[in-house]
């Protein structure tokens, strides 16, 4: 038979068991959602991945090395559920470390509403992405297209002079995500083309 004071222990024993418990996974779920946005900003620093800058960055003025030719290839991908296209002009260019070329990409609303999607690139191999500037870009900026519109959105970028010899194709992968409508985000268009899609 347990005493009065006995099961008193136990139910403390318990509690404190229970509360502990408690107080780890509060901690694992607030981790678990610090854990992402931590890890694209490590990413972003750093190149890990192939995760890229999504602000325009300065040309470096090292001169342009002629001797030396990269592959730089464009490949684009959907989401389920966002009925968007992307492509882009070029799908392959030939450049020299250190100049800046400009590629042309193009969105198209294939759905019957409007809605709002983000690209977002990542850079094959990883360490080229420490060595890709973009002087230009649609890279994480929101864009919103009625039904059948379709807007052109200019990538410039340059490769530094310093990229690794041993890297002679980079591989820049843009893939579309959509925007949920109650999303706080500021919608950013390139300039000279209005909300329909037409040249101002």
């Amino acid at each position: 038979m347990q005493t009065g004071i006995e099961r008193e222990d136990r139910r403390r024993g318990v509690r404190r068991t229970v509360g502990r418990t408690l107080v780890v996974l509060a901690g694992m779920f607030v981790f678990a959602f610090a854990l992402v946005p931590l890890y694209d900003v490590f990413c972003q620093v750093t190149g890990l991945n192939g995760k890229t800058s999504g602000r325009a960055q300065a040309l470096v003025h090292e001169g342009v090395d002629t001797s030396r030719t990269v592959t730089v290839q464009f490949i684009t991908r959907g989401s389920a559920g966002l009925p968007w296209r992307l492509e882009a002009d070029n799908r392959q260019l030939r450049v020299h470390p250190g100049e800046s070329r400009e590629v042309t990409f193009r969105f198209r609303n294939q759905g019957e509403t409007a809605s709002r999607a983000r690209a977002v690139p990542s850079v094959s191999p990883s360490e080229a992405s420490l060595h890709l500037r973009k002087l230009a870009c649609f890279c994480f900026q929101e864009q919103r297209l009625a039904a059948g519109e379709e807007l052109a959105a200019p990538l410039v970028f340059q490769l530094t002079p310093d990229l690794p010899a041993g890297v002679t194709t980079v591989t820049l992968v843009y893939t579309l995500y959509p925007v949920e409508p109650g999303a706080e985000t500021q919608t950013v268009r390139p300039q000279g083309t209005n909300s329909e899609g037409d040249r101002a």
